[in-house]
């Protein structure tokens, strides 16, 4: 039975509460492969980090039928960019860049400057709809399962984080292969597979988005600490994974 059908037969929310508990007994490539075979396009975003690392290293070994695919945002470190093509050449793969289009980036530098994500939330959150949210759901147009990187450890906003849940905005199952790995454990798994990971991880960097809007953190400092640094919110997310985001974007 295909994912689609499942869903239309059993009903979304209940069609990810039974994958959610079927993922929890298995490791992670049983977990991938189960996915994979779901039925439907099934796409995984990376953003290079090295939880996402692990998971396209999965992905490759296995020779799995998901899209692997990251948003290519424009303000990406050097590091990263050249990782994409050694993760590439290394697991024999294609990583499907998704860029923002050219109009909105103008049109926000109009409005806010190219850099005013430093001025408000509000400048920021606009930034990151136009370089993320919007090449975001062109990459996951006519999916079925959605793949992420997200983990529990990250931060206290992805505490609850589930493997399987239902992503209304956008109608699919949302996967999340690595909910309950914890740091050292993604570090153990690099180290035994010889993975490619940013050379920024080893510079203080675990959480790494675009330059301008990520530092490295300081001892005892949550992972995702050095994101948006300037802003107060402890719970700051660009919005990927916020449901309020995606229907806003979803509205244009």
């Amino acid at each position: 039975m295909t994912v689609i059908k499942s869903i239309a037969e059993k009903g979304p929310i209940a069609e990810a509460e039974a994958l959610n508990d079927r993922l929890a007994g298995l490791d992670l490539a049983g977990r991938l492969s189960l996915v994979a075979g779901l039925g439907g396009r099934v796409v995984f975003t990376t953003s290079l980090g090295i939880e996402d690392q692990v998971i396209t290293a999965e992905i490759g070994t296995h020779r799995l039928p998901i899209d692997v695919a990251t948003l290519q945002t424009g303000r990406l470190f050097a590091e990263t960019l050249a990782l994409i093509e050694e993760t590439e050449s290394q697991y024999d793969i294609k990583i499907q860049r998704y860029e923002p289009e050219k109009a909105d980036i103008d049109a926000y530098a109009a409005q806010y400057g190219l850099n005013g994500f430093y001025e408000s939330v509000e400048a920021r959150h606009a930034c990151c709809g136009v370089r993320k949210l919007k090449p975001l759901a062109r990459a996951l147009e006519g999916a079925a399962i959605w793949i992420t990187g997200l983990r529990r450890g990250q931060s206290a906003n992805r505490a609850e984080t589930p493997f399987a849940e239902y992503d209304a905005e956008r109608h699919l199952l949302k996967v999340n292969p690595l909910a309950d790995w914890d740091l050292e454990a993604i570090k153990a798994f690099v180290s035994a597979n010889g993975v490619p990971v940013n050379p920024l991880h080893a510079r203080g960097y675990p959480s790494i988005g675009c330059e301008p809007c990520t530092r490295a953190i300081k001892p005892g400092e949550p992972e995702r600490a050095g994101r948006w640094w300037w802003e107060q919110d402890e719970t700051r997310e660009c919005g990927l994974h916020v449901a309020e985001e995606a229907a806003a974007v979803a509205a244009v």
